[in-house]
C-alpha cells in the first residue's frame, strides 16, 4: 500500500461523514423509543447490542447489532464510492468505529465497537467475515459466552486472511480494530460504578435523568 496520507477536501469529508455516521447512538435510540429505557443506565451501561439484548430483549439487541454493523459498512462503502485509496477507505472504517465508541451525541460515551467493526470487515473481507460470523453464532449458541465466542471468531478471521495471503496492511487493520474492543471494554468499567451510584427510578426508569 503506497497511499500518501495527505488530506484533501474529499478525504476530510469522508472522515467527518464516517465519524458522524458511527456516532449515531442506535442502542440509545432503540432502547428509548421502543422501551422507554436509557441503556446507559442499566446492565453494564454499554451502548451496544449485547447490553440491549440482555436488558431490553434479544430481538432489540439483534436490531441494534444490524444497525451498528450497517454504520461500519456504510462508512467503508462511502469511502469507496468517493474513489478514495485503500488506505483512506480503511481510515473511514476506523473513524466509524471511533464515532460509535466516542459518540458526539452522548457526551463521547458510546459502545465498544464490536458490531461496527464487523460491519467494516463485511465489506472489506466479505467471505472470511461471513464464515467467522457463522462460527461465532454456533459457538455462542453452544457455550453462551460472547467474549470467548467473539475471540475465537476473530482469531479465525485473521487466520483465514493469512491463508488467503492478504496484504500486511489488511492484517494490521483487522488486528488493530479487534484489539481495541477489549481495551475500550476495560476503559468503560467505570460505568458500573455510575449505575450503582445512580440506580434507575422504579417507575419510569430513566425518564428525565441526565448522566453526570
Amino acid at each position: 500500500m503506497s497511499d500518501s496520507f495527505i488530506l484533501t477536501v474529499k478525504e476530510i469529508f469522508a472522515l467527518i461523514f464516517s465519524y458522524i455516521l458511527g456516532s449515531i447512538p442506535t442502542a440509545l435510540i432503540v432502547s428509548r423509543r421502543l422501551k422507554g429505557t436509557d441503556i446507559r443506565r442499566v446492565g453494564d451501561g454499554n451502548m451496544g447490542a449485547q447490553n440491549v439484548s440482555h436488558v431490553v430483549g434479544t430481538k432489540y439487541g439483534i436490531l441494534v447489532g444490524i444497525l451498528d454493523m450497517g454504520k461500519g459498512s456504510l462508512a467503508i462503502l462511502a469511502g469507496m464510492a468517493l474513489g478514495l485509496s485503500t488506505g483512506w477507505v480503511m481510515v473511514c472504517g476506523v473513524f466509524s468505529v471511533l464515532g460509535h465508541d466516542f459518540t458526539i451525541f452522548a457526551r463521547f460515551k458510546g459502545g465498544q465497537g464490536t458490531a461496527t467493526t464487523v460491519g467494516t470487515y463485511l465489506v472489506l473481507f466479505p467471505l472470511p467475515t461471513l464464515v467467522s460470523l457463522v462460527v461465532y453464532g454456533l459457538l455462542y449458541a453452544i457455550i453462551k459466552r460472547h467474549t470467548l465466542s467473539a475471540s475465537i471468531a476473530g482469531g479465525l478471521l485473521l487466520l483465514l486472511l493469512i491463508f488467503a495471503r492478504q496484504p500486511w496492511y489488511n492484517l494490521v487493520y483487522v488486528l488493530a480494530l479487534f484489539i481495541f474492543i477489549p481495551i475500550k471494554k476495560a476503559a468503560d468499567k467505570y460505568r458500573l460504578k455510575e449505575i450503582a451510584a445512580h440506580p434507575p427510578l422504579p417507575k419510569d426508569k430513566t425518564v428525565g435523568y441526565k448522566l453526570p
